[in-house]
């Protein structure tokens, strides 16, 4: 049999189901997700492999127009996603609109490669409702395929998964088959503990912090970490760690049960709080951090 593979880009606005829907296909928790939006803020690779396809799905931020240099790069991520996708699935929730960002919506409307939009979140809505925004949208993007799915409730996933499968090409697989991402562990040990972070912390807090991993060390039994939580200013930190370290033992605690769940081993973790001032800003922190290309 003849075997598939391509690049399959997941794009739209913050907090539409991006993330829920990639790991709806792949089966693993690979991308972070919470109400807030921006969770998002690379670009990260979902790779589902069968004995004649493999496609790679790519999870990228939510479209919005930059204010400073972070969410700038976070963007460069969304470009590239344009850029080398067979197929692009546009995901848009009942009740919206159009993208946050025109240049980008010109580029779906011209786009020369199968775009499947895929109006998300319809659990929520009736089947008047529906009809009337499969009726926009058709208009808006004429050349489109409509798709209603619930990526939450994993309905019409798989029909999708399917037609994608349709759309892409014949090719060899460009990843090892056993391989399910393109990101290493301590990435992964990264994103979970901003997730418990975006979940706990209110207002700017989670959007000031980046997490480092600095110590990753794996015995038969046993995965030890130590990962440093990166604030913007001191105040930032005492919010962090909370009253006698209450506030830093409850994200430890359960990131440490979410990874242990992912690498199916015990695992112990220690975390710091370091102030490392206006990071976000800065395109030397950015880059190392994996920004910026």
């Amino acid at each position: 049999m003849a075997h598939k593979a391509g690049f399959v880009n997941i794009i739209g606005n913050p907090n539409v189901g991006k993330s829920t829907l990639m790991n709806a296909f792949v089966g693993e928790k690979l991308s972070i997700i919470t109400s807030k939006a921006q969770t998002t803020r690379h670009r990260i690779l979902g790779i589902v492999n069968g004995d004649d396809f493999q496609v790679i799905l790519s999870d990228t931020p939510g479209i919005i127009k930059p204010a400073y240099e972070l969410q700038t790069s976070m963007m460069d991520f969304v470009k590239s996603a344009f850029e080398d996708a067979d197929v692009l699935l546009y995901m848009v929730e009942i009740g919206e609109k159009a993208l946050k960002d025109e240049n980008f919506f010109k580029k779906l409307q011209n786009s020369k490669i199968p775009v499947l939009l895929l109006l998300n979140k319809i659990d929520k809505s009736d089947q008047q409702i529906l009809e009337e925004q499969m009726q926009y949208w058709q208009e808006q993007l004429p050349s489109a395929e409509i798709h209603p799915i619930s990526a939450l409730e994993n309905f019409n996933v798989t029909e999708v998964f399917n037609r994608i499968l349709e759309l892409l090409p014949e090719a060899p697989p460009y990843y090892p088959k056993d391989q399910m991402t393109d990101k290493p562990e301590r990435f992964f040990v990264n994103e979970t503990i901003r997730e418990k972070i975006l979940l706990h912390y209110k207002k700017e807090i989670p959007y000031s912090v980046e997490v480092e991993t600095e110590e990753f060390l794996e015995d038969e039994d046993i995965i030890r970490i130590r990962s440093v939580i990166m604030v913007e200013r001191d105040t930032q930190k005492g919010i962090i760690i909370g009253h006698k370290g209450s506030a830093i033992k409850k994200v430890g605690v359960e990131a440490r049960k979410d990874l242990e769940k992912f690498f199916a081993k015990q695992v112990h973790i220690e975390l710091y709080v370091k102030v490392n001032k206006n990071w976000r800003s800065n395109s030397q922190q950015l880059r190392r951090f994996g920004y910026n290309g």
